[in-house]
């Protein structure tokens, strides 16, 4: 069963959060985070991305940045921009976008369950990425963002979050994208142990998005426990921040495909190759998917729709029917050569949040020859091949809205 456990949090004072709260480290450019915090002295953006106050051109994976990233997050507590709570607790977080609503619980999961699979991961992890975030926890003793989780939607948590959810929330702020951002501290003793209690009848945890922050917890959990001769697994750095969300709250998005060339071919040699696992018609309009199977595809100016054969669709494999395994297999590598959309440079992806029309400007503008638009991967499709104990292709998933750094802090010890 799973375990979600109270902190002391780290939060920032009800003035300073709309400041302190950024987009999260890994959807930001150097370049990107440097200009988002220009003027903003408490952007947390200071602490995940240090390198944004070193010169530019600074490698970000250098030492001087993780010790900057410490300095950082040390002024922001030194100055009482972030602000203890002085008992274990929860924090109840809702995030409204457009009609959108989703409400998750904040708290500790334990490294020990992640490692023995009651945390169900669902993406493979790279080295390079898993090494920054865990010289990042070491350097900074802290964990400055959260990992997102999902599980099975409980209608005892339900009820407790309706009660919650019923007084003003301290933190309370719309962010420049427009979506509003809340937060409530629950540190009444009976509710903290209903909660508590709730979650421990919650048989897996599934993370959403954070695979690297996970692994990179659970790495530095055991560094820090090396380095310590009394270690018992109950100290702070055996847990890490995450905010659970019911399954039927959360939302996915799609993630779509842009490729630089038509791997040789011409676009009448191109289409042909397509048919063979398609059927394909030319769209006066756009094309967003409206159900799974069904791809845009946008060359040469037109847009196209796709229909893959139906046999793709009900493959008995939940990896293989995914519509980002049919597109891969289909198309992306046996006509245009990508094998390995992890490690190929002529492949790239787009978020949905971006829409249509980004697709189009990297074609139009040359930079790319094709876009593929998809239908999203739905989270019971995620759920399943958790727990299957499969993984996704790369780029599977794109959650909106985003998880904020800097709405609570959880330090180590």
């Amino acid at each position: 069963m799973a375990t979600l456990r109270p902190f002391s949090g780290f939060r920032p004072l009800p003035q300073h959060a709309a400041e302190v709260a950024s987009q999260p480290y890994d959807v930001l450019t150097s370049d990107e985070a440097r200009v988002e915090a220009a003027g903003k002295p408490h952007s947390f953006l200071h602490v995940g991305k240090p390198e944004i106050d070193l010169p530019p051109g600074t490698d970000p994976h250098t030492d001087e940045v993780y010790r900057k990233g410490k300095e950082n997050l040390d002024r922001l507590v030194i100055g009482g921009v972030l602000s203890q709570d002085p008992q274990p607790s929860f924090y109840l977080y809702a995030q409204t976008m457009n009609r959108h609503v989703q409400f998750g619980m904040a708290g500790c999961v334990s490294v020990e369950e992640y490692e023995k699979g009651t945390i169900k991961k669902h993406e493979l992890t790279r080295p390079d990425k898993e090494d920054d975030r865990t010289r990042h926890i070491l350097a900074t003793n802290a964990h400055t963002g959260p990992i997102f989780l999902t599980y099975h939607a409980e209608p005892q948590i339900d009820d407790i979050v309706d009660r919650i959810r019923l007084a003003p929330p301290p933190i309370d702020f719309v962010a420049d994208d427009g979506v509003r951002h809340q937060l409530w501290v629950i540190d009444s003793g009976n509710t903290v142990n209903a909660i508590r209690e709730a979650f421990s009848g919650i048989p897996t945890l599934y993370i959403a998005d954070g695979h690297h922050r996970a692994a990179a917890a659970a790495r530095a959990a055991k560094e820090r426990a090396g380095m310590n001769p009394r270690h018992t697994g109950k100290e702070e750095y055996n847990f890490f921040l995450a905010v659970a969300f019911p399954h039927n709250q959360v939302r996915i998005l799609e993630y779509n495909r842009v490729v630089q060339d038509m791997n040789g071919l011409n676009v009448g040699a191109l289409l042909d190759a397509l048919r063979n696992g398609f059927l394909v018609n030319e769209s006066e309009a756009p094309v967003r998917p409206d159900k799974k199977g069904e791809f845009g595809m946008y060359l040469s100016g037109k847009w196209y729709k796709l229909e893959a054969n139906p046999h793709h669709v009900i493959d008995p494999d939940p990896v293989r029917r995914l519509d980002v395994s049919i597109l891969q297999e289909n198309a992306l590598a046996s006509i245009l050569g990508i094998n390995d959309p992890r490690t190929d440079k002529r492949i790239d992806f787009v978020g949905g949040i971006r829409g249509l029309e980004e697709l189009q400007r990297r074609v139009d503008s040359s930079e790319m020859a094709i876009a593929f638009s998809l239908y999203p991967t739905s989270v019971q499709e995620l759920l399943d091949i958790a727990d299957a104990g499969k993984f996704m292709p790369p780029k599977s998933t794109w959650f909106e809205p985003k998880l904020m750094d800097g709405m609570v802090v959880h330090f180590l010890d």
